[in-house]
């Protein structure tokens, strides 16, 4: 028997919590409604009338789920100090939905209203793949070391969340600087502050007050973009019925089932590093709601995809338990029903948060490192690589667009008398997958389990075929993904050849002992 300690649905951390998940769910919803907008001409009926209330729908699902998680958690094991898993629209298939499915539609048609319906089969079918994979994701996760997947992780936390928001800091020194002492002092210093207050409280705080101060923010769009309207969601199955027989669904199959898997991958390997923190949750019934949200995203009018956030360690550390999940499930729909997302924007600089971001990108990168043995240290450089590519290439694509221009305009040719602009590409497409399968091999090479090391990278050979990994084309300036192996087989030889010299040497060497 295990002693009972005191389950509290708030903690003094849930602050920090909510304040560090809420800012980053926030700028998912200010760039839903700015792409939507600029990129998709969608018009604001559509926006905050449609994608927004669904958006609501699938983030107070998911976040009061997991908030319950954690309490039958604690049920189970006794264990008061559980934080419940972090939960939002997943970035990558924004973007990847309002680029490659939606903007194409608009472009040949100049229907934004058809554009939506067709996100939302997107939507779906993102949900059912998440939801059907979470029946087997239980066996990928055996099979896997820990390593490959905390590695993945930190891949993208090093890059994709720590990069963004010390650029975001450091490009405003004096607004950020402060809360990022704040932040630092606590959770690093282990200073906590009088009577107890919140860290990431004060940061938030202290960082608006210093924008307002220095004449970062504007009255005048304070005052333009307050203006409360409520939305009250509701089904769209007619719509989603006439999305799922659209012909353009075949055309986006090969956007739609990367982005799937890519979020069951992304969402399994965030499991593994709650699990590695000290939250061991179950497999199937965590990833399988996550892929309900998705789906109830869609029925609801939304066009994103839901999906377990990186970041447990980091809000665990700061103390977190289930109360920030149902908060910023609670605020979050407040904001989206009533269409204040623009508003509250207005209000909050995202230089005033981005040091508790910053910090979870630090946590969990620190954890491939700590929760993994010492031995285990080359592994997890390697499956950095990956991810730096994706970062790097995010950083190019962005630096070009600047300029007036894209990689297809520019030319692979111009491009490679600079960079290798193939290998960087390459290494981007399905990086999750590179990054986890390259470090399982080093993982198995390390322990000198040679045939595992082999079975490895015949693995990474036989998914390269398919071109979930480094299959690209550049169609229209873009980079998109090719399918198959007329893509890939310089790809699916090499890996094929790796495998056939790790199991020759290895043979060797296990005859030998």
């Amino acid at each position: 028997m295990h002693s009972q300690e005191t389950f509290h649905w708030w903690k003094s951390g849930d602050l920090d919590g909510f304040f560090g998940l809420f800012v980053d769910n926030l700028l998912q919803l200010i760039l839903i409604v700015v792409l939507c907008d600029k990129i998709l001409g969608m018009p604001g009926e559509l926006i905050y009338g449609r994608i927004l209330p669904g958006v609501a729908v699938s983030l107070l699902v998911g976040n009061i789920f997991y908030a319950f998680q954690s309490r039958a958690l604690y049920l189970r094991t006794g264990k008061s100090n559980v934080t419940a898993l972090p939960y939002g629209v997943n970035t990558v298939s924004l973007f990847a939905y309002i680029l490659f499915v939606m903007k194409p539609v608009v472009e040949q048609t100049h229907d934004a209203e058809l554009a939506w319906r067709v996100g939302l089969a997107a939507c779906l079918g993102s949900g059912l793949i998440e939801f059907s994979g979470a029946f087997i994701a239980d066996w990928i996760k055996r099979i896997t070391p820990r390593a490959a997947l905390l590695t993945t992780l930190a891949g993208i936390a090093i890059t994709f969340i720590s990069m963004d928001f010390c650029f975001r800091i450091f490009s405003d020194p004096m607004v950020a600087l402060i809360p990022l002492a704040f932040i630092f002092i606590q959770y690093i210093g282990r200073i906590y502050l009088p009577a107890k207050i919140p860290a990431g409280l004060v940061a938030v705080v202290s960082g608006t007050l210093l924008a307002w101060l220095f004449g970062r923010m504007n009255w005048s769009l304070l005052s333009s973009t307050f203006n409360i309207q409520l939305h009250l969601p509701v089904p769209y199955i007619s719509d989603l019925l006439y999305s799922v027989v659209s012909p353009y669904i075949i055309t986006f199959l090969p956007v739609i089932i990367p982005m799937g898997l890519f979020n069951l991958f992304g969402s399994l390997q965030n499991l593994e590093s709650a699990e590695a923190a000290g939250d061991k949750y179950p497999v199937k019934s965590s990833l399988a709601v996550n892929g309900i949200g998705t789906i109830a995203a869609a029925a609801f009018g939304s066009v994103f995809p839901t999906t377990i956030y990186i970041g447990h360690p980091g809000w665990k550390a700061m103390g977190a338990g289930a109360g920030y999940s149902v908060a910023n499930g609670i605020i979050i729909t407040f904001l989206c029903l009533f269409g204040l997302v623009g508003f509250v924007s207005s209000i909050i600089p995202v230089e005033a948060g981005a040091a508790i971001l910053l910090w979870i990108g630090i946590t969990i990168t620190a954890q491939a490192f700590q929760s993994t043995p010492r031995e285990h240290a080359p592994d997890v450089v390697v499956g950095f690589f990956p991810a730096l590519a994706a970062w790097g290439l995010l950083m190019l694509e962005s630096g070009l667009r600047a300029a007036g221009t894209d990689i297809g305009t520019t030319g692979i040719p111009a491009l490679s008398s600079q960079l290798p602009i193939a290998g960087l590409i390459s290494l981007e497409r399905g990086f999750i997958f590179t990054s986890m399968i390259l470090a399982a091999l080093t993982v198995a090479l390390i322990e000198r389990h040679y045939r595992a090391a082999a079975g490895w990278a015949i693995t990474a050979a036989a998914v390269s075929a398919t071109g979930l990994m480094h299959g690209y084309k550049i169609v229209d300036g873009a980079i998109v993904n090719a399918y198959g192996p007329s893509y890939t087989w310089q790809f699916v030889l090499g890996y094929t050849g790796i495998a056939v010299i790790i199991f020759i040497f290895g043979f060797r060497k296990e005859g030998r002992n």
